[in-house]
Protein backbone atom coordinates (compact mmCIF):
# COMPACT_ATOMS: atom_id res chain seq x y z
CA UNK A 1 0.00 0.00 0.00
CA UNK A 2 1.42 3.37 -1.15
CA UNK A 3 0.58 6.39 0.31
CA UNK A 4 -0.32 9.39 -2.16
CA UNK A 5 -0.66 12.82 -2.07
CA UNK A 6 -3.33 14.79 -4.27
CA UNK A 7 -2.55 18.44 -4.46
CA UNK A 8 -6.17 19.36 -6.04
CA UNK A 9 -8.26 22.51 -5.58
CA UNK A 10 -11.76 21.31 -7.27
CA UNK A 11 -12.87 19.21 -4.42
CA UNK A 12 -14.81 16.96 -7.14
CA UNK A 13 -11.82 15.75 -8.63
CA UNK A 14 -9.62 15.38 -5.66
CA UNK A 15 -12.26 13.28 -4.03
CA UNK A 16 -13.12 10.95 -7.30
CA UNK A 17 -9.01 10.23 -7.68
CA UNK A 18 -8.92 9.48 -3.92
CA UNK A 19 -12.01 7.62 -3.79
CA UNK A 20 -10.02 5.53 -6.92
CA UNK A 21 -7.05 5.16 -5.65
CA UNK A 22 -8.23 3.93 -2.44
CA UNK A 23 -10.22 1.40 -3.54
CA UNK A 24 -6.89 0.32 -5.20
CA UNK A 25 -5.88 0.03 -1.73
CA UNK A 26 -3.63 2.87 -1.26
CA UNK A 27 -3.80 5.57 1.56
CA UNK A 28 -4.37 9.26 0.40
CA UNK A 29 -4.20 12.30 1.56
CA UNK A 30 -6.06 15.45 -0.05
CA UNK A 31 -4.49 18.85 -0.54
CA UNK A 32 -6.37 21.61 -1.86
CA UNK A 33 -3.94 24.74 -2.08
CA UNK A 34 0.39 24.78 -3.37
CA UNK A 35 1.62 25.35 0.21
CA UNK A 36 0.04 22.83 2.08
CA UNK A 37 0.51 20.30 -0.85
CA UNK A 38 3.93 21.29 -0.47
CA UNK A 39 4.42 21.05 3.11
CA UNK A 40 2.50 17.48 3.02
CA UNK A 41 4.98 16.46 -0.01
CA UNK A 42 8.46 17.22 2.26
CA UNK A 43 6.91 15.30 5.39
CA UNK A 44 8.84 12.59 4.11
CA UNK A 45 5.95 10.04 4.48
CA UNK A 46 4.80 10.50 0.76
CA UNK A 47 5.15 7.82 -1.61
CA UNK A 48 3.87 9.51 -4.85
CA UNK A 49 2.38 13.10 -5.68
CA UNK A 50 -0.76 13.99 -8.07
CA UNK A 51 -0.39 17.31 -8.76
CA UNK A 52 -2.66 20.34 -10.44
CA UNK A 53 -1.18 23.36 -12.07
CA UNK A 54 -3.66 25.54 -11.79
CA UNK A 55 -3.77 26.11 -7.64
CA UNK A 56 -4.89 28.62 -4.58
CA UNK A 57 -1.37 30.53 -2.95
CA UNK A 58 1.70 28.84 -4.95
CA UNK A 59 0.61 27.10 -8.00
CA UNK A 60 1.91 23.47 -9.06
CA UNK A 61 5.05 24.68 -11.44
CA UNK A 62 6.43 26.90 -8.19
CA UNK A 63 5.70 23.73 -5.66
CA UNK A 64 7.96 21.22 -8.41
CA UNK A 65 10.36 23.59 -8.41
CA UNK A 66 10.82 23.73 -4.57
CA UNK A 67 10.16 20.18 -4.66
CA UNK A 68 13.20 19.14 -6.68
CA UNK A 69 15.16 21.98 -5.48
CA UNK A 70 15.00 21.08 -1.64
CA UNK A 71 16.44 17.50 -2.70
CA UNK A 72 12.95 15.22 -2.95
CA UNK A 73 12.78 12.85 -5.58
CA UNK A 74 9.47 11.74 -4.65
CA UNK A 75 7.35 10.74 -8.33
CA UNK A 76 5.41 13.26 -9.30
CA UNK A 77 2.45 13.02 -11.76
CA UNK A 78 0.87 16.34 -13.09
CA UNK A 79 -3.11 16.36 -13.64
CA UNK A 80 -3.78 19.52 -14.44
CA UNK A 81 -6.46 21.06 -17.52
CA UNK A 82 -3.31 23.07 -18.79
CA UNK A 83 -2.55 20.81 -21.99
CA UNK A 84 -0.36 23.16 -24.31
CA UNK A 85 2.76 22.03 -25.63
CA UNK A 86 4.62 24.19 -23.37
CA UNK A 87 2.72 23.58 -20.23
CA UNK A 88 3.76 20.01 -20.51
CA UNK A 89 7.77 20.65 -21.50
CA UNK A 90 7.30 23.30 -18.76
CA UNK A 91 6.18 20.31 -16.29
CA UNK A 92 8.53 17.94 -17.36
CA UNK A 93 12.13 20.08 -17.12
CA UNK A 94 10.62 21.29 -14.17
CA UNK A 95 11.37 17.19 -12.59
CA UNK A 96 7.63 16.04 -12.96
CA UNK A 97 7.71 12.13 -13.83
CA UNK A 98 4.50 12.23 -15.85
CA UNK A 99 2.01 14.56 -17.12
CA UNK A 100 -1.74 13.53 -17.85
CA UNK A 101 -4.27 16.80 -19.50
CA UNK A 102 -7.67 16.50 -18.25
CA UNK A 103 -9.92 15.43 -18.97
CA UNK A 104 -8.87 11.93 -18.05
CA UNK A 105 -9.84 8.50 -17.62
CA UNK A 106 -9.18 6.86 -13.62
CA UNK A 107 -8.03 3.87 -15.71
CA UNK A 108 -5.04 5.31 -17.09
CA UNK A 109 -3.97 7.28 -14.27
CA UNK A 110 -3.88 3.73 -11.93
CA UNK A 111 -1.97 2.45 -14.89
CA UNK A 112 0.56 5.29 -14.30
CA UNK A 113 0.43 5.57 -10.62
CA UNK A 114 1.20 1.74 -10.53
CA UNK A 115 4.29 2.51 -13.35
CA UNK A 116 5.61 5.37 -11.44
CA UNK A 117 5.53 3.25 -7.51
CA UNK A 118 7.05 0.57 -9.57
CA UNK A 119 10.24 2.60 -10.98
CA UNK A 120 10.44 4.45 -7.46
CA UNK A 121 10.59 1.23 -5.40
CA UNK A 122 13.45 0.14 -3.94
CA UNK A 123 15.39 -2.88 -4.96
CA UNK A 124 14.80 -6.38 -3.45
CA UNK A 125 17.60 -7.35 -0.47
CA UNK A 126 21.08 -7.76 -2.10
CA UNK A 127 20.29 -6.05 -4.96
CA UNK A 128 21.44 -2.62 -3.68
CA UNK A 129 21.04 -0.12 -5.92
CA UNK A 130 24.21 2.61 -5.68
CA UNK A 131 23.53 6.24 -4.40
CA UNK A 132 26.90 7.22 -6.43
CA UNK A 133 26.66 6.10 -10.15
CA UNK A 134 30.73 6.06 -11.77
CA UNK A 135 31.49 4.97 -15.35
CA UNK A 136 33.61 6.51 -18.15
CA UNK A 137 34.61 9.54 -15.84
CA UNK A 138 31.39 10.49 -14.85
CA UNK A 139 29.71 10.80 -11.26
CA UNK A 140 26.47 10.95 -10.59
CA UNK A 141 25.26 11.95 -6.67
CA UNK A 142 21.67 10.31 -6.74
CA UNK A 143 21.01 11.34 -3.33
CA UNK A 144 22.48 15.33 -3.90
CA UNK A 145 21.77 15.11 -8.11
CA UNK A 146 24.79 15.99 -8.71
CA UNK A 147 26.85 15.08 -11.85
CA UNK A 148 30.98 15.57 -11.76
CA UNK A 149 32.60 14.36 -15.01
CA UNK A 150 36.61 14.21 -14.47
CA UNK A 151 36.41 15.75 -10.83
CA UNK A 152 34.36 18.81 -12.04
CA UNK A 153 30.92 19.79 -11.65
CA UNK A 154 28.41 19.63 -14.49
CA UNK A 155 25.18 21.51 -14.30
CA UNK A 156 22.23 18.99 -15.61
CA UNK A 157 18.92 19.45 -15.84
CA UNK A 158 16.26 17.47 -14.33
CA UNK A 159 15.77 15.50 -17.83
CA UNK A 160 19.26 15.21 -18.40
CA UNK A 161 20.10 14.17 -14.74
CA UNK A 162 17.45 11.58 -15.55
CA UNK A 163 18.72 10.43 -19.03
CA UNK A 164 22.05 10.60 -17.62
CA UNK A 165 21.28 8.15 -14.79
CA UNK A 166 19.18 5.69 -17.18
CA UNK A 167 22.99 5.63 -19.03
CA UNK A 168 25.31 5.16 -16.32
CA UNK A 169 22.62 2.12 -15.05
CA UNK A 170 23.32 0.68 -18.27
CA UNK A 171 26.58 1.55 -19.12
CA UNK A 172 28.11 -0.61 -21.94
CA UNK A 173 24.65 -1.57 -23.47
CA UNK A 174 22.72 -0.16 -26.21
CA UNK A 175 19.99 1.52 -25.55
CA UNK A 176 16.70 2.19 -27.69
CA UNK A 177 15.09 5.94 -28.33
CA UNK A 178 11.92 3.92 -27.39
CA UNK A 179 13.47 2.39 -23.87
CA UNK A 180 15.03 5.85 -23.06
CA UNK A 181 11.20 7.38 -23.45
CA UNK A 182 9.76 4.94 -21.53
CA UNK A 183 12.15 5.56 -18.58
CA UNK A 184 12.71 9.14 -19.17
CA UNK A 185 9.95 10.41 -20.12
CA UNK A 186 6.99 7.94 -19.65
CA UNK A 187 5.01 9.69 -21.75
CA UNK A 188 3.93 8.35 -25.29
CA UNK A 189 5.72 10.55 -27.35
CA UNK A 190 5.54 10.74 -31.33
CA UNK A 191 7.70 8.28 -32.66
CA UNK A 192 9.04 11.26 -35.47
CA UNK A 193 9.83 12.45 -32.28
CA UNK A 194 13.99 13.84 -31.73
CA UNK A 195 13.36 14.49 -27.97
CA UNK A 196 16.13 11.80 -27.42
CA UNK A 197 18.56 12.72 -29.69
CA UNK A 198 18.52 16.48 -28.43
CA UNK A 199 19.18 15.70 -25.17
CA UNK A 200 22.00 12.73 -26.09
CA UNK A 201 23.25 16.16 -27.58
CA UNK A 202 23.02 18.10 -24.87
CA UNK A 203 24.60 15.59 -22.47
CA UNK A 204 27.33 15.17 -25.07
CA UNK A 205 28.31 18.70 -24.81
CA UNK A 206 28.50 18.47 -20.76
CA UNK A 207 29.54 15.35 -20.28
CA UNK A 208 32.27 14.63 -23.14
CA UNK A 209 31.35 13.95 -26.60
CA UNK A 210 32.73 10.60 -26.94
CA UNK A 211 30.60 9.39 -23.55
CA UNK A 212 27.85 8.56 -25.70
CA UNK A 213 28.58 6.19 -28.98
CA UNK A 214 25.47 6.49 -31.62
CA UNK A 215 24.71 2.56 -32.67
CA UNK A 216 23.06 3.04 -36.13
CA UNK A 217 19.79 1.72 -36.08
CA UNK A 218 19.35 0.60 -32.74
CA UNK A 219 19.88 3.24 -30.23
CA UNK A 220 22.95 4.47 -27.66
CA UNK A 221 25.39 3.11 -26.00
CA UNK A 222 27.37 4.99 -23.17
CA UNK A 223 30.78 3.74 -22.90
CA UNK A 224 32.72 2.86 -19.62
Amino acid sequence: MAHILIVEDEERIASFVSKGLRAEGHRTTVASDGATGLDRALAGDVDLVVLDIGLPGIDGFELLDQLRSQGSRVPVIVLTARDSVTDTVTALEGGADDYMPKPFRFAELSARVRLRLRQASPPSPGNGSPDVLVAGGVELDLRTRRATVAGREAELSAREFALAEIFLRHAGQVLSREQLLDHVWGLDFDPGSNVVDVYVGYLRRKLGTRSITTVRGMGYRFER
